[in-house]
Order: C-alpha cells, then sequence, then structure tokens
C-alpha cells in the first residue's frame, strides 16, 4: 500500500513539473491578470449594469455582461477561489519542478559519459605524433582558459559559468517566493479608505478589502493635523500633502509625519498613504453677527472638477460660490449664471447690503490605511529574480578529456554562445600542441 502510494505521489508530482503544464499555467494567469486590468476590481453592483448591459452590441455574442462577471468573479478577480487555486497549482508546478528536476541535473552536471551528439565539438589528437605526451599539458591548457578543473587518472573534466546553470533554479525560486508572498499578503493584509476633514481625530473603520487571518489594528486613533496642495504654473497640482499623527491611549503623540503621495508614514508594519482630498465646506461670518458653514457640491466641469456652495439671500435669490482649486480667487455667480465677483478667503464684501466674509475653506484628506505582510517577501523575489535573469546569460561551458594509449580525446559543449566557445577550444588544442612541441607561440585571447 506504502509503495503505491508513493509511486502515485511521484505520477502526480512528474506530470505537475511538466515545463509545458507550467506555461500553460503561467500563460492562462497572465491572461486573466490582464482581463483583471480591463474590468473594474471591487466596484458596486449597479456599476457593473451600468457598464457592461445584458443588452451591450460588443459583447452580444460572447454573452459577456454583468451577470457574467458577478456569476465568474470577476469583479474580484485577484482574491477569487479559482484563481487562487490556479496561483497554487502553479505554485505546486514550480516547486516540484524545481525539486525533482532542476536540483538533481545539478549532480549530473559533471558527466564523465563521452556521448557524442551534433551540438559538441571533438577533436582527436594523435600521441604518436609526439615524443613527450604528459597530461600536465593539457591541464595546463585548459587552466590558462580559466576553466574549473577536476582530474582523475587519464579523466578530465572542466567547466566554466556554473551560476549560468544555477541561474534557472534560482529564477524558479524567486518567483516561488513571490508568489508566496502575494498569498500571505492577500490573507494576512487588509485595507481601509479614510475620508478625514482637517484637524479630526480618526479610527480606522472603512475596511474595504480584509484577508482571512488579518489582525485589524483596532486600537490605532490618529490626527490631521493639516492639509495642502502645491500647483504647477499651469493651476495643475503638482502634490498634495498631510500632516498626520497617530495618538496613544491619553492622547499623547507616538509619531507623526507629513505624507504625500508615495511618501506614506509606516507605524507598526501599518502604511498610512495620502490618496484623495476634497472640498467639504465654506465657513462664513454673515454681518460679523452670524457664522455659517454651508456644504460644497463636486461637480465635472470640462474635465476639471470644481465645487460649488449655494446660500439663500432672499426668497427667490441664491447666491453661488464656485471653487476651482485652493490657490485661486472664490467666484460668485446669481441665479442667471451671471459672475458678479471674485473674492480672496477673509476678503469682506457685500451682498444685498449684507457683509459677508468667508473665514475658511474646509477640506478633508483621504487616506488609505494598509498593511500586506507578503510585501518582504515579493520585493526579495523580484530582486533575486532580476539578478538571476542576468546571470542567467552567462555561458555554461564544458570539456571533457580522454587519453588512451594512442590519442588524446578532446570534447567540449556550451549552451549558448557557440562561436566564442569554439575559438576558446581551438586555443586549447594549440596550446597543447605548443606545449608538448615545444613550439610556443602567442595565443589570440
Amino acid at each position: 500500500m506504502t509503495n503505491k502510494l508513493k509511486s502515485f505521489f511521484w505520477t502526480i508530482t512528474k506530470k505537475f513539473s511538466n515545463l509545458n503544464f507550467s506555461i500553460s499555467l503561467l500563460l492562462l494567469i497572465s491572461s486573466l491578470s490582464i482581463l483583471g486590468t480591463v474590468i473594474e476590481q471591487n466596484q458596486t453592483l449597479e456599476y457593473y449594469k451600468n457598464i457592461y448591459p445584458e443588452t451591450n452590441e460588443n459583447f452580444y455574442l460572447l454573452q459577456f455582461n454583468w451577470r457574467t462577471i458577478i456569476v465568474t468573479g470577476l469583479d474580484h478577480l485577484y482574491d477569487n477561489w479559482w484563481f487562487l487555486l490556479l496561483l497554487s497549482l502553479f505554485f505546486f508546478s514550480l516547486t516540484s519542478c524545481t525539486l525533482s528536476r532542476q536540483l538533481p541535473s545539478l549532480k549530473y552536471a559533471r558527466n564523465w559519459k563521452f556521448s557524442k551528439s551534433s551540438n559538441k565539438l571533438e577533436k582527436i589528437i594523435d600521441l604518436q605524433s609526439f615524443r613527450h605526451k604528459y597530461i600536465s599539458n593539457i591541464i595546463y591548457s585548459i587552466n590558462k582558459k580559466n576553466y574549473f578543473l577536476f582530474h582523475q587518472k587519464n579523466k578530465i573534466y572542466s567547466h566554466q559559468g556554473l551560476s549560468g546553470r544555477i541561474a534557472p533554479i534560482f529564477v524558479h525560486m524567486s518567483i516561488i517566493l513571490t508568489i508566496s508572498g502575494s498569498l500571505i499578503g492577500l490573507l494576512g493584509g487588509f485595507t481601509a479608505q479614510e475620508m478625514i476633514p482637517r484637524g479630526e481625530i480618526f479610527h480606522i473603520k472603512n475596511i474595504i478589502k480584509v484577508g482571512q487571518m488579518a489582525k485589524l489594528p483596532i486600537n490605532i486613533t490618529g490626527k490631521v493635523n493639516n492639509f495642502g496642495i502645491d500647483y504647477n504654473m499651469d493651476k495643475s497640482i503638482k502634490q498634495f500633502f498631510s500632516g498626520v499623527e497617530i495618538l496613544n491611549n491619553t492622547g499623547k503623540t507616538i509619531i507623526k509625519k507629513q505624507i504625500s503621495v508615495n511618501q506614506p508614514l509606516i507605524f507598526n508594519h501599518i502604511s498610512f498613504y495620502q490618496t484623495d482630498w476634497q472640498i467639504n465646506a465654506l465657513r462664513l461670518n454673515i454681518g460679523n453677527k452670524y457664522n455659517i458653514q454651508q456644504a460644497t457640491e463636486k461637480k465635472e466641469l470640462s474635465g476639471r472638477s470644481i465645487w460649488i456652495s449655494k446660500i439663500n439671500v432672499h426668497n427667490t435669490q441664491n447666491i453661488f460660490f464656485v471653487l476651482y482649486n485652493l490657490q485661486d480667487k472664490i467666484s460668485i455667480y446669481n441665479n442667471n449664471g451671471q459672475l458678479i465677483g471674485e473674492v480672496n478667503k477673509n476678503q469682506n464684501f457685500y451682498i444685498n447690503k449684507s457683509l459677508i466674509n468667508i473665514k475658511e475653506i474646509i477640506t478633508s484628506t483621504g487616506i488609505q490605511i494598509k498593511t500586506d505582510p507578503g510585501i518582504p517577501a515579493v520585493y526579495t523575489g523580484f530582486l533575486i529574480l532580476m539578478i538571476t535573469t542576468t546571470t542567467s546569460y552567462i555561458s555554461y561551458s564544458q570539456i571533457w578529456v580522454n587519453i588512451d594509449k594512442d590519442n588524446l580525446h578532446l570534447i567540449g559543449s556550451t549552451n549558448r554562445s557557440a562561436l566564442a566557445f569554439e575559438n576558446d577550444f581551438i586555443i586549447i588544442q594549440k596550446s597543447y600542441i605548443s606545449s608538448v612541441t615545444g613550439n610556443y607561440i602567442h595565443e589570440l585571447e
């Protein structure tokens, strides 16, 4: 029974370690990943109904609509069970290929068997032509070309560029490490998105993605001290940033930093990223007596975002404040859409003989709070992949020498750069012949 189980296990392992199977899985995963970038992920049901209706003429023959997306799980592709299953199969395929094929191949890299094939160079030197035929001469000639050499009786084995042979193994290992890190991050990480008004305290509440094994830091308390935007000369946004601090249970600051896009605050392996911003309201002073706070509404105008706030100044008369950014003046329009003036913040102006002053533009900053325990493994995997991809281009060359009574058999093989290896092979021959005849010639390197 034990032998049957072992036999079944190794049969399955060999099938999974097949290179064609691994490549097929990789192509399938890549195609699905491309599909995941085309189809917007983690959107609402109404969103998919609007974008991919059932009467969509573009995909009618394929019956590709919102129902297909929801049923197959393409709306959350990267954490779907069948996508994770494909990643697990690919992980197992690479692992079994590395253990059952690539690692054992290193054991047989130093092959003493002289199997003649078309891709190997061979030269037979007649030793009867020489008065002296010391084996040290051929060892010396091969060593001059920087080959690592083994000698046993009348046999010699030498190789060069072993890192080129080992590199594919580490390429597999780097991919395995990257997939492992991705799965760790998927199962143990979480993502939250908070929109926080300037000066307010926040907690991690709006969880949008969480792994099955993730531990949520419910005791984290933070505060947004300030928010600002840097603009380019053409009024486009150059950078926006927020002053964020993390507080302990007594309200004392533990750590603080001004964050911006690609410059997060990191605390206890939790990253606080700057992601978005918005204008919430205007705080106005009317007649130096009344302070009111009027909400703004975001609109799109010619591809630009604008914020509009409305106040009633008479029974049928409204005034609209329009903000294009935090830098320019605030435009004021009447009911008919006519521009009646532009003012700065803290500037006094009159409407219907009422003194008005815009004291503050109330903004909120969007902060993404994220933890991913698999990032170190993913980064390490990519680092190894970049290094080993470069070293895999190094030629792995081998030379075997076998000396019998009358002849010296010199055989060489390489996996790439055949012309350069053939040149080295010819130089080794000439060097050996020159050394045993005493006619030393200048070798062209």
